[in-house]
Parts: C-alpha cells; sequence; structure tokens
C-alpha cells in the first residue's frame, strides 16, 4: 500500500509542530499482561471494579478504541511491540519462547530502547522480558555467576531488573542489567491456588532436589513479591534520574507487569475489595502499582512532559468466562474471544497516550491502530528517521495525537495473529479471518482453503463488518466475495513483501511459507 505524498507532507507537518510547542519527550511504557479491553473501568461501565489510576490516563489523555496488540499470546506481541515488526516475520510463527533461549530480537536490530538511547534518551525496562535470554550451563547444572546474554542489556536497554518470562516457566529468579541476583539453585512447579479460578502458586516450599520438579528457583522468589519489587525498582530509577538530570535529558522507561497473567496473586491489603474475586481484586492492586509510578511523575515535575503509554500484550485469559458467570464481569467488554483468539477479545486491548504538553485531555480515537505502530510515532516526534531495515509493519500515529486533520485511514492494514498461528486482516470496518474459528489453542476448521470440503455458498474465511456487528456474530464472506478477494491480496502483499509499510520489499525470516498461510498453497 503506497502512502499519499499528502499525508508525508501531513504527518511532517505534525512533526514539525511538535517541536515548536513542546521539547522532545520522556517515554514511559506500561505494558499489562493478559489485561482485556473491559479490565481498566473507564472503558467499560459495567465493570466490577474500579481502576482510578487508569482511568485517570484516559481523562488526562487520548484513548484509543480500537487498538490492537501485534498477537494474542506473549512473546510475539513483545517482539511487535519493541521492534515494529510483527514476530511471525520471525523464526517464530506460533506461540510463546520459554524462559531461555536465543533472543528473538536478531542482533543489530532496531528497538524502541535503542533507536531513543541513540537520541540521546536514558533507557531502562523494569519487569517481564519473554524475548529470550541465556544463562550459563544446561538446566541441573548451571553456572550462575555467567553474565546473562542475549537479554534487555543487548537490545538497547541501559538498566534492567525483572525476570526472564511468564512464572509459570523457570527460570524463576531476578535479574540486574547481566548478572543473576540469585542463583536458581532450587526446584518447584505449579501449585494450586484457592483463591482464584483455574489457577496456580509459584511459592515455597521449594525442593533441593530435580525429581518431579520442573521450574529452577531463587530461595527468595516469590510470586506475590514480583509486582512491587518491580515497582520499587522502577520508582528508584525514576528518582535517580530525576536526581542526576539536566534540563535537556530524557529518559525511556519499559515497565512490562506480570499480571493480571496468572498466578493471581492480589497480596492481603487488597483481597475482597472487587466485585469480581481474585481477579478483580489483582486488577486493582495493578492499578495502584501504576498510580505509584505516576505519583513519581508529579512529585518530580516530568508529568508534563512526559509521553505515558498504557496497553496490554494481549486479551484476558480463558478464565474470562467463568469470571462472567460468577461475577457478571466482561474482561473483553461488548468483544467476542480471549487470549489466543483471532477474535476482538484476543487482540483489541486498552491502549492510552497520555502527553499533557501536547495531547488534548479526554481525546478519543475510534480509528484501527496497533502497538506495532509505536516505533514509527516515536520517530515522528522526534523528527529522527528510523534506519532502513526497520519497523517495516509500523505506522506515526502522531497526526492523532496532536488532533490534526490527515488523510483517513491513519494507518494501512492491519494484520492479527493467533496464539497457534493463524492470520486475520483488518481494512476500515472490514475483519477478514483466513480460517474458520478462532485460531486459538484449538485447531481451525479448516487449515487449508479445499472448496470440496464447503457446503455450497461458504467460504473458507469469516469475513465481519465491525461497524454493525463488534460481536462478530454474523459472517457475511458470502455476501461479499469481492471484499473477501481483495482482502486476501492485500494479506498475501504484506506477508510476501516483508514489510506493510511504504518501501522497497524485504524478505521475512527463514521460510517463505508455512502451514498457518492457510489461503495460497506452499509452491507459490
Amino acid at each position: 500500500m503506497l502512502i499519499p505524498k499528502s499525508f508525508v507532507l501531513t504527518l511532517s507537518l505534525a512533526a514539525a509542530a511538535v517541536g515548536q510547542i513542546a521539547p522532545r519527550p520522556h517515554v514511559l511504557v506500561l505494558y499489562t499482561d493478559d489485561q482485556g479491553y473491559g479490565d481498566v473501568s473507564a472503558l467499560n461501565p459495567d465493570a466490577k471494579f474500579r481502576t482510578p489510576h487508569m482511568d485517570r490516563l484516559v481523562d488526562e489523555g487520548m484513548a484509543f478504541t480500537d487498538a490492537h496488540s501485534a498477537d494474542t499470546v506473549c512473546t510475539p506481541s513483545r517482539y511487535a511491540l519493541l521492534t515494529g515488526r510483527y514476530a511471525w516475520r520471525t523464526r517464530l510463527k506460533r506461540g510463546v519462547m520459554g524462559s531461555e533461549g536465543a533472543g528473538l530480537i536478531a542482533p543489530g536490530r532496531v528497538t524502541l530502547a535503542s533507536f531513543l538511547r541513540n537520541a540521546g534518551y536514558q533507557t531502562a525496562m523494569v519487569g517481564k522480558w519473554h524475548l529470550g535470554m541465556r544463562f550459563g550451563g544446561e538446566m541441573g547444572a548451571r553456572d550462575w555467576t555467567k553474565p546473562v546474554e542475549d537479554g534487555p542489556a543487548d537490545h538497547g536497554f541501559d538498566y534492567f531488573f525483572g525476570i526472564p518470562a511468564s512464572m509459570n516457566f523457570g527460570v524463576l529468579t531476578y535479574i540486574e542489567n547481566r548478572r543473576v541476583l540469585a542463583p536458581a539453585s532450587l526446584w518447584t512447579a505449579k501449585k494450586p491456588n484457592a483463591i482464584a479460578i483455574d489457577d496456580y502458586r509459584i511459592a515455597p516450599p521449594y525442593s533441593s532436589t530435580r525429581e518431579g520438579w520442573n521450574l529452577e528457583v531463587a530461595p527468595d522468589f516469590e510470586d506475590q513479591e514480583v509486582l512491587d519489587r518491580f515497582t520499587e525498582k522502577a520508582v528508584d530509577w525514576l528518582e535517580g534520574f530525576a536526581d542526576g538530570a539536566d534540563a535537556e535529558d530524557r529518559f525511556f522507561l519499559y515497565v512490562p507487569y506480570t499480571s493480571p497473567h496468572k498466578p493471581v496473586i492480589p497480596v492481603l491489603e487488597y483481597q475482597g475489595l472487587s466485585e469480581a474475586g481474585a481477579y478483580g481484586d489483582f486488577m486493582m492492586e495493578t492499578d495502584a502499582h501504576v498510580g505509584r509510578l505516576l505519583a513519581v511523575l508529579d512529585r518530580r515535575g516530568l508529568a508534563q512532559d512526559t509521553l505515558v503509554v498504557l496497553t496490554s500484550d494481549n486479551g484476558p485469559e480463558t478464565t474470562y468466562r467463568e469470571r462472567l458467570r460468577r461475577h457478571d464481569h466482561a474482561s473483553a467488554g461488548p468483544l467476542k474471544g480471549g487470549k489466543r483468539d483471532l477474535y476482538e477479545g484476543g487482540h483489541r486491548v486498552p491502549f492510552v497516550v497520555r502527553w499533557p504538553a501536547v495531547v488534548q485531555a479526554g481525546r478519543r480515537c475510534d480509528e484501527p491502530v496497533g502497538q506495532v505502530d509505536l516505533l514509527a510515532t516515536l520517530a515522528d516526534v522526534l523528527s529522527r528517521p528510523l534506519p532502513s531495515g526497520a519497523a517495516e509493519d509500523s505506522a506515526s500515529l502522531l497526526p492523532a495525537l496532536m488532533g490534526e486533520r490527515y488523510p483517513r485511514p491513519l494507518r494501512g492494514p492491519l494484520v492479527h495473529h493467533s496464539g497457534s498461528g493463524y492470520f486475520a486482516i483488518r481494512d476500515g470496518k472490514w475483519k477478514l479471518n483466513m480460517i474458520l474459528g478462532s485460531g486459538g489453542s484449538l485447531p481451525p476448521r479448516f487449515v487449508e482453503p479445499r472448496s470440496e470440503e464447503l457446503a455450497p455458498g461458504e467460504f473458507p474465511y469469516e469475513l465481519y463488518d465491525l461497524e454493525s456487528d463488534l460481536g462478530e456474530t454474523r459472517n457475511v464472506a458470502a455476501e461479499h466475495p469481492a471484499v473477501v478477494r481483495r482482502m486476501k491480496r492485500e494479506i498475501t502483499r504484506i506477508v510476501r513483501s516483508g514489510r506493510s509499510t511504504a518501501g522497497p520489499s524485504v524478505a521475512n525470516d527463514g521460510a517463505s511459507w508455512w502451514p498457518q498461510i492457510t489461503w495460497y498453497p506452499a509452491e507459490n
């Protein structure tokens, strides 16, 4: 899709206007884990708990009401957020990574952190990485004194404190920069969590022997302390920056929390506060941690010039169904599906940007946008061109933030991707799922569009008009064959060309075809 010259001119004018009315911003990205669109009370009037600090960001910033994570599970969404490139272009065609292994971000690839560091920013990350890192030795024969390789410190972050991945994967210990703080010398496994729906704990007692256990854990690690450890470190880093900063210094802080992802483990102070069980309590606790970071910005006089992004890596875990039944709380709001699904509940997530110096308070943007767009947006904000071969799927959202008139659509088509690796494409009001079914954990009904398997008049795709059918209740593919053909051509072009932005075609990593590209045969 070629970008019109008028659109390029509008972007240039918007970037110039930012430079005239505001200094380059500090950047704080708050990334929650498995938080659905309906889990921010300002976005869901029927929520069974309140999120006052997240609501404050909505009230004081811009809420993107049709915003999407680039995938429906952890690792690929994080990759796209940081690189501006869809993760299915890498070797990871489905699912997530474990706690260790060769990093998914290739050496030298531009990330939010490396781009902003090259622009003079101090960069830090506190939280869950989940993009691969390597430890000394093999499981059961570790050398914990060796530096961690291929982690955040190798991809643009000056400082890192956090854990390797989700807590259902080992290794469970804290890492600072390249150093493991406490050897994961003990063993554990998931244990029952009585207060939450279909849940587990990572908590002592731990075992000194491996037999029957599959998670490596440090003696001082306990799941219920993780959020507080993250917030304390993030607060300390922000305070240290403020103490030593000159007027022109800028920071980028990325805080990917582990909540409300399982284990759902609100501390005692928050238990019983919501009307949505332990999950609602945990969301209220998560919101309080967001509030602690916003309070630092206020106290240190940083809020006016800080661009804060709040969003989530995918929709809510499948426990949302039972939560709706028990507590009448819809974590996905009015949307169909949840985590891992191609349906909207899997990837339409909260996405709020507050930047008081530029963004008018209380505004909304109802156009389809993606987390993958953050890198191009910040490049535009800084009037700093992206290097060649970077952010192939990222489009600038600066015109929307500025409140300027701009040619619609704000960006080209978005590609959605399920937990098991299947595709959908969104273009304007139309959404085309390239399979029948959610594409989540279970195989879809069809993995190849073989016409002989279809009933008369049936298409091997699902087409939805989201303007009139946000809940995706009626597949209208058979009624709009021209739309199906057009969108099929468009997603084919996006996949094959290696990019969805303007520019020369580039190669995807690895094979040029893989089984989840169901709509055209391997020989093509």
